[in-house]
């Protein structure tokens, strides 16, 4: 279950508790889950209690109601609620396992849909480079999740006192791009060659290639090894595992997020943050077995997990124009 999925499901289960006059109070449109800051909260957070007790309203007993609704559901395990009225929701074990599988048989394209669907996004066409980079981009991401561009304003970014010439001399595509694209509309992009093209674990750029680079050479260790990725219900319980998925399964709402706002600095930091979450997993659960050890179930769940994440660093470069190395 996708962050996204979960939401739809929190805001149907708030209307069918409306519906069965068990809460008296106006259905939103949209409930927000989000990972929780610490770990032992569970795999989702929403405050959507809270919210629907704005002017005195008792959340803690809405939070009830709530959870004992969506313990019926499929896919959730626990609904715990926490002062002044936030739901911590675990998934069940298998929903991993499945989230691994979905985002395998979707490859790079996973997080594609129709999320936007009947939703116009306005554009319109520039001559200065970042603009019209921004605007190209997001014209692409727009369509990955059924949305529709339309003529219109916007985006608003600064623009950069260089030629496009100029960048890809200095720079190269790839570095251009991401210089141009990575930083949010309104902040000046670092054109730095220096640390732009440098090779090293302080350039947010060669960290998410060199992910998606170590996830591929983990696949072609494994093949040497005959090891066959194949996710496990249940083998997915190790901190680093878990803060992974979580980012995985939150990528179609970043594309969704990235097109509705015309901002791919979001898809961008985001592939940051899969990459970032990719190694810590890979130092503290190792996907290839070492020295004398035999590949288990365990070692097949993790590798599968690798391959899933870099299917998703490979998707969200090419939504940005920039290359997915597979080596480095």
């Amino acid at each position: 279950m996708t962050p996204a999925q979960l939401s739809r499901t929190v805001l149907h289960t708030v209307r069918r508790a409306v519906e069965d006059d068990e809460l008296c109070v106006a259905v939103p449109e949209r409930v927000k889950v989000r990972t929780p800051p610490r770990a032992g909260c569970g795999d989702y957070a929403t405050n959507v209690a809270l919210l629907l007790a704005r002017g005195g309203g008792d959340a803690l007993g809405i939070a009830q109601v709530l959870r004992r609704r969506l313990l019926r559901t499929p896919g959730i395990a626990r609904v715990d609620v926490a002062d002044p009225g936030f739901l911590n929701i675990t998934l069940d074990a298998s929903s991993h396992a499945q989230l691994v599988r979905d985002v395998l048989s979707q490859g790079a394209r996973y997080g594609y849909g129709d999320a936007l669907a009947g939703v116009s996004v306005p554009l319109r066409p520039a001559n200065e480079v970042r603009a019209a980079l921004v605007a190209h981009v997001v014209r692409g991401l727009v369509g990955a999740v059924g949305g529709v561009v339309v003529p219109g304003h916007g985006p608003v970014v600064r623009p950069v006192p260089v030629s496009g010439a100029d960048l890809l001399r200095s720079l190269g595509p790839d570095a251009a791009r991401w210089a141009l694209l990575r930083p949010a509309g309104h902040d000046l992009p670092d054109l730095d060659p220096s640390r732009l093209l440098s090779q090293r674990e302080d350039n947010p750029l060669f960290r998410v290639q060199y992910a998606h680079a170590r996830a591929c050479a983990l696949m072609r260790n494994a093949g040497q090894l005959g090891i066959t990725p194949e996710p496990e219900s249940g083998a997915y319980d190790h901190p680093a595992e878990i803060g992974l998925l979580a980012l995985l399964a939150d990528h179609p709402r970043i594309l969704e997020g990235a097109a509705r706002h015309r901002a791919p600095d979001q898809l961008a930091r985001h592939l940051v943050g899969v990459a970032d979450a990719f190694f810590r997993f890979h130092d503290d659960c190792p996907p290839i077995p070492s020295g004398q050890l035999k590949p288990s179930a365990v070692h097949r769940s993790r590798l599968a997990l690798a391959d899933a994440t870099g299917a998703v660093l490979a998707g969200g470069l090419h939504l940005l124009g920039i290359s997915a190395p597979e080596h480095l």
